[in-house]
């Protein structure tokens, strides 16, 4: 499941299934379903993902062995089944999600800390809203937007198909939602300063490098390399990193909860400044996954080599 031979190396995608024409499709059933039939035909659609992707569910299991090292085999792949359920109810979500309007949106949503963007925002700096692979990140922009109404820029990478980065610019754009694309790094990082400098929230995703936009840090007990970009820029702009997770509850409702903001420790050197604020997020990262791995989609073998982008 690894796409190889690209400048963008992208370490993970869902194959066949990640095109503009079945992205598309599910676009059009998932706004015209009612939520319960549109998990009705995700559940299905899960399963026969987790069956016939046998290089991703291999992942999976390999990756869960990591976090969840005393589980037995059988409970891992119960748990790696969950994940592609709880993925596809995500997805149906996110894009129900784009065309909700606030009143239909609040009941969706359990709680969200809007707080912290209040506080943070009224300092002027901006804030570099930091997440993972984790929970329902794309939802995450919908809160904030619906609910306060605040500016919000998502940096992220292109996806494999032209297509369905169309389409998720287009579905981001239809509640003002601002895309940057990850090109060369120079370039992204002077559109990421220009936006936090007009005190907006810029959202970024840690848990996957690219290239040599890497910094090394300790999760789940193991060396592991995220992007150093974020830590960078909120030290270049003296904007926070804020940690945030849209996390699904029992009753499928949301939680839109943030952590504490991490801030620059102006007494280190560049580098080791830059490490320590992804270390804070990445052991923040790994708090939230130990309490539901099943959030946690990373659908290739997260700790392997992996060829260089």
């Amino acid at each position: 499941m690894t796409r190889t031979g690209s400048a963008l190396d992208v370490r993970w995608h869902a194959g066949a299934l990640n095109n503009g024409l079945f992205f598309s499709a599910m676009y059009q059933l998932t706004t015209r379903l009612p939520r319960r039939c549109c998990y009705a035909l995700a559940y299905p659609g899960a399963w026969v993902a987790y069956r016939l992707m046998r290089e991703g569910t291999q992942a999976l299991i390999e990756n869960l062995r990591v976090v969840r090292p005393d589980a037995s085999e059988r409970e891992l792949r119960r748990l790696a089944l969950l994940t592609c359920r709880s993925y596809a109810r995500d997805f149906v979500d996110f894009i129900r999600g784009v065309s909700m309007t606030r009143k239909q949106f609040e009941p969706l949503i359990a709680g969200f800390d809007g707080y912290r963007f209040d506080e943070l925002l009224a300092e002027g700096r901006g804030i570099v809203l930091v997440g993972g692979h984790f929970g329902n990140w794309e939802l995450g922009g919908i809160v904030i937007r619906l609910l306060r109404g605040y500016p919000l820029t998502v940096v992220g990478r292109p996806e494999p198909s032209p297509a369905v980065s169309a389409l998720r610019r287009r579905m981001r754009e239809s509640h003002g939602i601002e895309t940057i694309e990850i090109g060369r790094m120079l370039e992204t990082a002077l559109q990421i300063r220009r936006v936090l400098s007009d005190n907006t929230v810029v959202a970024m995703l840690l848990d996957r490098h690219l290239g040599r936009d890497q910094v090394e840090v300790t999760f789940f007990g193991r060396p592991t390399t995220f992007a150093r970009s974020p830590a960078m820029i909120a030290y270049l702009s003296g904007a926070p990193l804020l940690p945030s997770f849209v996390i699904r509850k029992a009753d499928g409702r949301f939680d839109a909860v943030c952590g504490a903001p991490i801030r620059p420790d102006p007494t280190l050197p560049l580098d080791d400044g830059i490490r320590q604020m992804t270390q804070q997020f990445a052991s923040e990262l790994e708090t939230r996954i130990r309490a539901n791995p099943h959030l946690w989609y990373q659908f290739y073998p997260y700790w392997r080599p992996q060829p260089p982008a």
